[in-house]
């Protein structure tokens, strides 16, 4: 293993984040901590994850895309940033490729994404 990965192996373990295993086109629930004046509580945020960037390294994001009142809203996260308190998968998507930019322009039955019911969890 090189140098830099190392380095970035050493700062995810210090981090102690436990990240699950998701992928586009997964429907995740997000809760990021939000701070209102001196108070502090964690919202969710729960839509489509759209893509992955960087992969599970240090400097990874994943953008997640849900309907609000009938707008549609993207969000882009850190993978481990420290204002997510935690990220649940709620359902598994069936999809063919890695990034579902074609969903901002389909509404309705378009844009619903197949359930992968026989879904196998990669190897650690």
């Amino acid at each position: 293993m090189d140098l830099i990965a190392e380095l970035e192996a050493e700062q995810i373990a210090a981090l102690g984040k436990d990240i699950p295993d998701f992928k586009a086109g997964d429907t995740i629930r997000v809760g990021y901590k939000v701070t209102e004046g001196s108070r502090s509580r964690v919202q969710n945020y729960e839509g489509v994850c759209i893509s992955r960037k960087n992969g599970d390294g240090i400097a990874g994001s994943f953008t997640v895309r849900k309907i609000s009142f009938g707008e549609g809203v993207e969000r882009v996260f850190p993978l481990y940033s420290t204002n997510i308190d935690s990220i649940t998968v709620v359902r598994r998507g069936r999809v063919r490729r890695a990034k579902l930019y074609y969903l901002r322009s389909r509404r309705g039955k378009s844009a619903r994404i197949a359930e992968d019911a026989n879904y196998k969890p990669k190897k650690a």
